[in-house]
């Protein structure tokens, strides 16, 4: 039973000190960082901009009343527009990565080194003769 666990504890300090469980966790920090940022932008400058066609000056106060319940749907299309808005954000961030990873790939090769060419240039001229 303790060959098991060491070994179960072992693959997981492995599992860990790969490069990409920092690369998510460095991601996830990241994220809630920038979560908060879109937060803000949908609340204070989206909602109040279309709040002006919807006499409302936030979509939090849409609600409407069905006996005792009161449905806030203005928070869900909050929440829709911050998805949508985060969404957008990453889906160009991936493809200015994808983009920039391409370019590196499709570097052409470098030219011959000068030995290469002195060779080339000594072979050509005893194939002359």
């Amino acid at each position: 039973m303790a060959d098991k666990t060491s070994g179960f504890w072992s693959e997981f300090k492995t599992f860990i000190a790969r490069g990409n469980v920092m690369d998510m966790a460095v991601g996830v920090i990241i994220g809630g960082a920038f979560s908060n940022i879109t937060t803000s932008l949908i609340n204070d400058i989206v909602m109040p901009i279309l709040g002006i066609f919807t006499d409302s000056v936030s979509f939090a106060e849409l609600a409407v009343d069905i006996g005792p319940a009161t449905i806030t749907y203005g928070n869900f299309i909050q929440a829709v527009l911050n998805f949508l808005i985060m969404a957008l954000v990453v889906f160009c961030i991936i493809k200015a990565l994808n983009r920039f990873h391409k370019k590196k790939e499709t570097a052409p090769p470098p030219g011959p080194s000068p030995e290469e060419k002195l060779l080339t240039e000594i072979r050509d001229l005893l194939k002359e003769k």
